[in-house]
């Protein structure tokens, strides 16, 4: 156990001394220091990270959950027939035999990791950081499914302080630690945050992860130097014009979260910015299965959505939520269509269409016909849709060759 340390429920919550002038590397234009909160996930047999029992996620023993399932072990071996890596250790330096927590993606998605935070210094910025692995290995799987975080901090009272998504965690050759890392300040008012990780990808192939190391780190600026001010002159026959130019720093605009990538624990420079989170998953997203109906790519540009009821007119009323957003609200289906559009470019390639169904309308199940245009083309999409499971369709840039 590293100096510093006093173990937390077991499981591995730790809480560092923070040490006067022991800082680490300047960071996004701050100056990191130790983590004020580590949870590594212990060693050996261990709590439950998760306070409570979770919807669709349960903890098992063994090292090859299935799906649905979660576990806390210091390696694998090789599951479901050499689909996941070998892996002899965790990603926390110098741990011997420690923990990391392994999860088989459940076929709907939901929350994965839910526990509260103390010992965060009030009104302070901080760095979260967090170290993940795609577990599965690259073209072992007919299907290339990548895990799609939400990660959300709220205090205890359900406000929410910050969210992040995490996206980038694609197979690979080699088993990658990758860190992955966000900014946010800590309120004055509160002492204790909540953390929730929740999974947005469908169960399958390709989206099963191993999370370690998540750290909560102080953020300090650094001391802005007093240069001294510049005079510009300029001399006429009748006077003296003195300029002073402003000493006042520039702010910078905050910049994006990144991750960096490591084979093995080596470091490399942090590489792909990730996107800042607006919407969490709704919870009617999270109580029912989710699956894929169809998945379409399209040039960018504007995609416009029309949905008519499918058969007879029996009262079928829906809700739409695009990339977690509600878009449509208990709206009833009829032959006059549900419309709206929206853009597809390279700033947002990858869109999401859960369709709800509201009610059965007089014969179950509910049941709708979907017209998607994209420029000069059309596809119709048939959806049936039940109290029990939502319908997802997926629009993605087509990729140039």
């Amino acid at each position: 156990m590293k100096r510093g340390f006093v173990m937390l429920h077991m499981i591995g919550l730790v809480l560092y001394a923070l040490l006067p002038g022991l800082l680490h590397a300047q960071q996004d234009g701050c100056i990191v220091k130790p983590p004020a909160v580590k949870i590594h996930f212990g060693k050996g047999p261990v709590d439950d990270v998760n306070a409570s029992p979770l919807s669709y996620y349960r903890r098992v023993s063994g090292g090859c959950p299935t799906d649905g399932h979660y576990t806390f072990v210091s390696s694998t071996p090789g599951c479901f027939y050499g689909d996941w890596f070998t892996l002899s250790e965790d990603h926390t330096p110098g741990d011997e035999n420690g923990n990391m927590m392994i999860v088989n993606a459940h076929p709907g998605g939901g929350i994965f990791f839910n526990r509260k935070i103390s010992g965060l210094k009030q009104g302070t910025r901080f760095e979260l950081a967090l170290w993940l692995m795609n577990i599965c290995r690259l073209d072992i799987c007919c299907s290339h499914l990548s895990p799609n975080f939400y990660i959300l901090l709220s205090t205890t009272s359900g406000k929410k302080i910050a969210g992040f998504a995490i996206n980038t965690l694609g197979q690979t050759n080699s088993p990658v630690w990758k860190k992955f890392k966000g900014y946010f300040n800590m309120p004055s008012a509160h002492k204790e945050l909540t953390l929730t990780m929740y999974d947005n990808t469908i169960g399958g192939c390709g989206n099963d992860f191993a999370l370690d190391d998540i750290s909560f780190s102080e953020c300090i600026q650094p001391p802005v130097e007093n240069k001294p001010k510049k005079i510009l002159q300029h001399n006429t026959a009748s006077k003296q014009v003195v300029k002073k130019a402003s000493s006042d720093p520039v702010k910078k605009p905050a910049k994006p979260l990144t991750v960096a990538m490591i084979p093995g624990k080596k470091s490399l420079p942090s590489t792909t910015p990730l996107q800042k989170a607006t919407f969490p998953v709704p919870l009617v997203l999270q109580t029912r299965a989710n699956p894929v109906i169809k998945q379409l790519e399209i040039d960018a540009g504007e995609v416009t959505i029309r949905l008519y009821d499918n058969g007879e007119i029996d009262g079928d009323t829906v809700s739409i939520y695009h990339n977690n957003q509600l878009v449509v609200s208990k709206a009833r289906l009829s032959q006059k269509p549900i419309t709206f559009s929206f853009e597809v470019n390279p700033s947002i390639p990858f869109h999401e269409l859960v369709m709800v169904a509201e009610n059965l309308g007089s014969i179950p199940p509910n049941t709708s016909l979907m017209i998607v245009t994209a420029k000069d083309k059309r596809w119709q999409v048939f959806i049936s849709s039940t109290e029990q499971k939502n319908a997802k369709l997926l629009i993605n840039l087509k990729q140039e060759p």
